[in-house]
C-alpha cells in the first residue's frame, strides 16, 4: 500500500523554485552553445537565485527530504549545463578557458562528493550557501562582462577551497 505524507508548508513554492531554476540553467546551457553570451548570464544569474532560494528554504523548514535531495541535484546540473557548454564552445578558440571551465566543473563535483561523503559516514561537515552562491556569482558575471578566463580560475579556485575546508573537516571528525 502507497502511503502519502504531509509536506511541509511551503513545499509547492520550494520545488517551483528549483524546477524553474533547473529549467533557466538548460536555456542558459541552449544560450552558450547558440553564442549568446548576454542571455545566456542572464539566465544563469536567475537561475542561480532561484536554485539558491528553493535549496534554503528546502533546508530550513519549507521543503522535504526530496527538496533537499532535488537542491544538491539540481546545483550539481547548473555546473553541468552552465560549465561544461562553456568548455564545449570554447575548445579550440580559447583552450585555457576551456580548461577553466573544466577545471571548476570537477573541483565542484569533487567537493560535492567530499561533502556527501562526510555526510554519509554521519560526519558535520558543513554545506555553505556562500560558496555555491560564489560559484554561480562568478561564472555569471564571467558570461555577462567577457571575463570569463578570470571568473572561472576563480571559480574553480573557491571550488578547490571548498574541497580542502570540507576533506579536513571529515579528517578531524576520523581522529576525534
Amino acid at each position: 500500500m502507497v502511503r502519502f505524507q504531509r509536506q511541509p508548508p511551503g513545499t509547492a513554492v520550494t520545488r517551483a523554485s528549483l524546477l524553474v531554476g533547473g529549467g533557466l540553467a538548460a536555456l542558459a546551457a541552449w544560450s552558450i552553445v547558440a553564442g549568446d553570451r548576454v542571455p545566456a548570464a542572464a539566465l544563469a544569474g536567475v537561475s542561480g537565485v532561484l536554485l539558491l532560494i528553493g535549496t534554503h528554504r528546502a533546508n530550513h523548514g519549507a521543503g522535504g527530504p526530496v527538496d533537499r535531495m532535488l537542491g544538491e541535484l539540481l546545483d550539481r546540473a547548473w555546473d553541468g549545463a552552465v560549465l561544461a557548454p562553456i568548455a564545449w564552445v570554447l575548445r579550440t578558440d580559447e583552450p585555457t578557458i576551456a580548461a577553466a571551465a573544466l577545471v571548476a566543473l570537477c573541483a565542484s563535483s569533487l567537493s560535492s562528493y567530499v561533502r556527501a561523503r562526510g555526510a554519509a559516514l554521519h560526519y558535520s561537515v558543513e554545506e555553505s550557501h556562500v560558496t555555491r552562491g560564489l560559484r554561480y556569482a562568478l561564472v555569471t558575471a564571467g558570461l555577462a562582462i567577457d571575463a570569463l578566463a578570470v571568473a572561472l580560475w576563480a571559480a574553480a579556485a573557491v571550488s578547490l577551497l571548498a574541497v580542502l575546508v570540507r576533506t579536513s573537516q571529515v579528517a578531524k571528525e576520523e581522529r576525534a
